[in-house]
């Protein structure tokens, strides 16, 4: 059970660090984890540890994070009554541990646990009619907090007026967090956060019906949000990893199961926690419990498959996957939750590689969250994106920045989209820019066209990402992966740079970014700028791609 001295705590105000106590934290919380699972497990086991654990854990100077301190000064209170989404998710664990121990738990331990849950979390949504912030924000907030705070509650007290106004302020936040998704089901913060926001609220629902028999799952938006792991996976356990996401997150097997019981969807096998060995348990209570409790999906015939292509019509993403190669793209707009400046921004996947790649989230440091300096983070810019820059110009933030859907042709072999760009760019004399993505899944090709339009000569210049470091030739570009490769034809008329980034990954761990960046003589009236792209195996030759798909 590491400290959680001061000196950790401090270090994202001196430097905006946020992994150094947040290490110690999570540490933390695992231990108690696993501990309460154990004596879930196991009747005859000691409490000895787990009641020191818990404890300690009543010890903590807040149970929120140093990055989330706003969540108790905006309301003029002490770091004690900060109920952030891991104050939350600290009082679910405490309290179903209290609930699930029973007796055997010391009382003076079981006392002490209910007394700070109430003291820290509950009592804010039981006693006070001030409005909290996440109770208004439409994300995986308003699901986690208000989930975890109403099963607490559930856990730990008899039905009265207190419990009453928790769970019905908590439902409602479960309501807001509904009304952030569109009708397609699509989840704007990637699927990372797909699982984080709705497994909690999956698991306060199956509360409150055991509790009340109102069964939020019947609510009209939950089938297709439940879809949205399946729609865009592209294969292999791979998802674009848009916004602040990743290319593998893992799905909790008893979410996975309860999904296929309940609602009769599945979630992409290859993304489910395997549930035969201590390693790929997940190690956060809500999930572990849930997945003891629920069971992993239960064997049975295969799935229909889902369709080769999927839109998203409210997140404006489109993916295609077919033999071993995937293709995703996504429009919309750049004040998205956990928005990254990415209008027209794709990705290339083949042989179970992503090779023309999305970054997901960088690293959490201080500033990030924050509107004034977000985008001076390399991940969230569109710097760090597969679109073009124009006239020296990055894509702008804002709702105001906005991609058009021109077309969208799904056909047999493949899909095309062509988006209007424009708006995304603060660009005096920049009149239209349209991206057009012609995608044949069959041969693995990738026509990619950007129409300038300008009424002044600007400079172009395109930039391509991937973590491969592409092998430059005359006429064409190779991005060589393990077992899985992309080339691009050079269009006429381009100087060709590769730049390298050093950087690091959401936990902190060193990486690698290369840049290949296309630039263009000055654009005047108009330009059309086609760039082929061909992904299959590794296998064969070396050099740029054959002539494509005419476009």
């Amino acid at each position: 059970m590491p400290d959680l001295p001061f000196s950790a705590y401090r270090r994202f105000d001196d430097d905006g660090d946020r992994l150094a106590y947040e290490e110690l934290y999570f540490r933390r919380r695992a231990l108690v984890t696993t501990l309460a699972a154990e004596a879930l497990l196991d009747p005859e086991a000691g409490l000895g540890p787990l009641q020191d654990a818990l404890w300690s854990v009543c010890d903590e100077y807040t149970w929120a994070l140093p990055a989330h301190e706003m969540h108790a000064t905006r309301l003029d209170r002490g770091m004690d009554q900060c109920l952030d989404l891991f104050a939350a998710l600290t009082a679910q664990m405490l309290a179903e541990t209290v609930q699930v121990c029973g007796d055997r738990l010391h009382p003076r331990v079981a006392a002490r646990v209910r007394d700070q849950v109430d003291h820290r979390v509950l009592s804010l949504l039981a006693d006070d009619e001030r409005p909290l912030l996440w109770e208004s924000w439409a994300h995986n907030w308003a699901a986690v907090c208000g989930g975890c705070a109403g099963l607490a509650a559930l856990a730990l007290w008899e039905p009265g007026p207190r419990l009453t106004r928790v769970v019905d302020r908590c439902r409602r936040a479960q309501l807001t967090y509904l009304s952030g998704f569109g009708d397609d089901g699509g989840c704007a913060e990637g699927v990372d956060y797909w699982v984080f926001g709705f497994a909690h609220f999956v698991y306060f629902a199956e509360g409150l019906r055991e509790f009340t028999g109102e069964d939020l799952l019947t609510h009209p938006k939950v089938p297709a949000i439940a879809r949205f792991p399946g729609a865009v996976h592209l294969g292999g356990g791979l998802f674009p990893a848009f916004s602040d996401a990743a290319e593998r997150p893992r799905v909790p097997a008893g979410l996975a199961g309860q999904l296929a019981r309940r609602l009769g969807v599945r979630v992409p096998a290859e993304a489910v926690e395997a549930t035969d060995g201590a390693a790929d348990l997940p190690r956060d209570w809500a999930d572990l419990s849930r997945t003891l409790r629920w069971g992993a999906p239960a064997p049975g015939p295969a799935p229909e498959p889902e369709p080769p292509t999927a839109y998203l019509p409210d997140l404006a993403w489109l993916v295609d996957r077919g033999q071993g190669v995937a293709f995703a793209a996504k429009g919309a707009h750049n004040a998205e939750p956990h928005n990254h400046n990415d209008l027209g921004q794709f990705v290339l996947a083949a042989g179970g590689e992503v090779l023309l790649a999305d970054l997901g989230a960088g690293e959490y440091r201080k500033g990030y969250f924050d509107e004034a300096t977000r985008y001076a983070f390399l991940h969230a810019s569109s710097r760090a994106h597969s679109v073009p820059r124009v006239d020296g110009r990055e894509q702008s933030p804002g709702s105001a920045r906005a991609a058009e859907v021109l077309k969208l042709d799904v056909h047999a072999h493949g899909a095309d989209l062509t988006l209007d760009l424009t708006s995304a760019y603060e660009v005096n004399g920049l009149t239209a820019l349209r991206r057009a993505f012609s995608w044949h899944r069959d041969t693995g090709e990738l026509l990619l066209v950007d129409e300038v339009e300008a009424d002044r000569p600007l400079s172009l210049e395109e930039v391509f990402v991937s973590r491969l470091r592409p092998g430059l030739s005359s006429d064409g570009v190779v991005w060589t992966g393990t077992a899985a490769r992309a080339r691009l034809r050079l269009p006429d008329g381009c100087v060709a740079q590769i730049e390298t980034v050093h950087t690091t990954d959401h936990d902190g761990a060193p990486d690698t970014v290369h840049l290949l960046r296309l630039g263009f003589d000055a654009v005047h009236q108009r330009a059309r700028l086609p760039f082929r792209f061909t992904v299959g195996s590794a296998g064969g030759e070396e050099g740029p791609p054959g002539p494509g798909h005419p476009g």
